[in-house]
């Protein structure tokens, strides 16, 4: 058992370099299409009116608020209605919270991600991440407090596989060194 877990570990880490930035790239589908369908509104949503008025004090304390909300995984993608009227949430129902209020207050090049958590994780994770003239923010309301720079975290965690912002639809690519950039580097 230990020698499988082993080898599903080196084959995702050779088929994704948790060292390179990602570069996303525009799909006409995804895996999550069909399930993602209750929230496609959300994602759709135009930007607020209140353009350039998004203060990181009061991202933090909606994180704050979608953290403190207890963890229950829902098979089920759940809008910020739904998530309204329950008491417990998954990271997608946290992160599609999240996007719903920031895109309410005028935020704009915010990103949904699926990806892992940690890049042997068997299961997938969500988050936010939002493209700033100050940089790139990652917005994790399930398992962080708050707003944190893109570059800020382990580079074996937060490892996108799809992104949405509106109806675009995107699949991260990993840019590998080539063979001769690596034996130059020894």
């Amino acid at each position: 058992m230990g020698y499988v877990l082993f080898l599903a570990v080196c084959l995702g880490l050779n088929s994704i370099s948790c060292f390179a930035q990602p570069i996303f790239l525009t799909v006409a589908s995804t895996p999550y299409d069909r399930q993602m369908i209750p929230i496609s509104c959300v994602l759709n949503s135009s930007a607020g009116h209140l353009a350039g008025q998004t203060s990181l004090t009061t991202i933090n304390q909606w994180m704050i608020n979608l953290r403190a909300i207890p963890y229950q995984y829902s098979l089920q993608w759940k809008t910020p209605a739904q998530l309204d009227s329950d008491f417990a949430a998954d990271c997608k129902g946290k992160a599609i919270m999240l996007y719903a209020k920031m895109r309410a207050i005028g935020a704009r090049h915010v990103r949904f991600v699926i990806g892992k958590h940690y890049v042997a994780d068997l299961k997938t994770h969500a988050w936010l991440e939002w493209d700033t003239t100050r940089g790139t923010y990652l917005l994790d309301p399930t398992l962080k407090s708050a707003v944190e720079p893109a570059n800020a975290h382990d580079p074996a965690t937060y490892i996108p596989l799809y992104a949405y912002t509106g109806s675009r639809k995107y699949r991260a690519s990993y840019c590998r060194p080539s063979y001769a950039s690596v034996v130059a580097s020894n």
